[in-house]
């Protein structure tokens, strides 16, 4: 077996086009405590893209290889690692390293995925599916019969929520920039509907949680965009900012808070994962939720590995829905 493998190379922060790079790299050896997986599909998040530009929380090591989250079958384990099989399929969380043919991870950075996925739908799961729970649960403590609502509907993570929310029995009011988009979260069980840019969206959505407001917001916007967030929640309302889709600057005044008693509380999936009672309970409702079919993950447009700049690009443009997914044998 040759001991080469495709992957694709980021050398300093630019643009996809300027700095996503395919190369024959050497493939990684297996070490204790760790898997050798054969890459089959990457999923790409907003936080990927991010990470390539340099704009992500933490500060980008260069060179890298880019891909957070990705699915593929063992190859082999390192010593130690106990509870996987050669052969078996999992997902996995390891940061980086998904867009390449091979990757060696830390068997803890695994996650179980059932049979019947694919595995586009086992890279689509990890990131979308356990924010969403965080989301709505851990931390927005939504409850069955509350309304929430969940901007960028048609995303990755959006499309998740709206699944999620259903599941736990929420009312949902879904925006997003297109009708087209808005008929997939019609799909998915979203109850309301809105175009991300009605110039009456705020009422709206007032309206539609019964004329006092959304008690769950899932903010991703940013920028401008946050103070609408605010303006449609409800008294006591909870506002949960998991991103900056908008890459602007948002303003806080505490003074609001204060006067209509609301909480705003920040979502980063990376440090859920290192609290070990939030990231067991996690574990413990959303993979059943997966296995029942309840939630399915929705697997976007799929591209082969040369075109993973392309990819990271339609994501920045808001052409893509569901979670896009890069195919490092393609």
């Amino acid at each position: 077996m040759t001991s080469m493998m495709k992957a694709v190379h980021v050398a300093d922060r630019g643009t996809p086009a300027e700095v996503m790079r395919p190369l024959d790299l050497p493939r990684p050896q297996v070490t204790p405590g760790h898997v050798l997986l054969r890459v089959e599909a990457a999923g790409i998040n907003f936080a990927d893209v991010l990470t390539v530009s340099g704009e992500y929380l933490t500060r980008t090591k260069y060179p890298y290889t880019p891909g957070m989250e990705f699915a593929g079958v063992i190859e082999a384990l390192g010593e130690g690692v106990s509870g996987f099989r050669v052969g078996q399929r999992v997902a996995c969380l390891a940061g980086t390293g998904g867009l390449a043919q091979f990757a060696a991870v830390p068997a803890a950075t695994l996650l179980p995925v059932p049979e019947s996925f694919s595995a586009a739908q086992a890279a689509a799961f990890p990131v979308s599916y356990l924010t969403a729970y965080h989301g709505l649960k851990t931390l927005g403590h939504g409850q069955a019969g509350e309304w929430v609502l969940v901007q960028a509907a048609a995303g990755a993570l959006g499309t998740a929520s709206i699944q999620v929310a259903k599941a736990m029995g929420l009312n949902v009011i879904a925006m997003a920039s297109t009708d087209e988009k808005l008929g997939l979260a019609r799909e998915l069980g979203a109850d309301v509907t809105l175009l991300q840019d009605d110039p009456e969206r705020v009422q709206k959505v007032r309206e539609a949680a019964g004329g006092r407001g959304v008690p769950l917001v899932l903010e991703v916007v940013g920028g401008k965009r946050f103070q609408e967030s605010l303006d449609m929640a409800a008294n006591r309302g909870r506002v949960i900012v998991i991103g900056n889709a908008s890459r602007e600057q948002a303003n806080l005044r505490p003074v609001e808070l204060m006067k209509r008693n609301l909480t705003v509380t920040g979502l980063w999936l990376t440090s859920l994962l290192t609290d070990a009672e939030a990231a067991a309970q996690a574990m413990k409702e959303v993979p059943p939720l997966l296995a029942s079919g309840k939630v399915v993950p929705q697997v976007g447009p799929v591209y082969a590995l040369a075109d993973s700049a392309q990819a990271f690009q339609d994501i920045l443009d808001r052409k893509t829905t569901g979670k896009v997914i890069i195919e490092p044998w393609r």
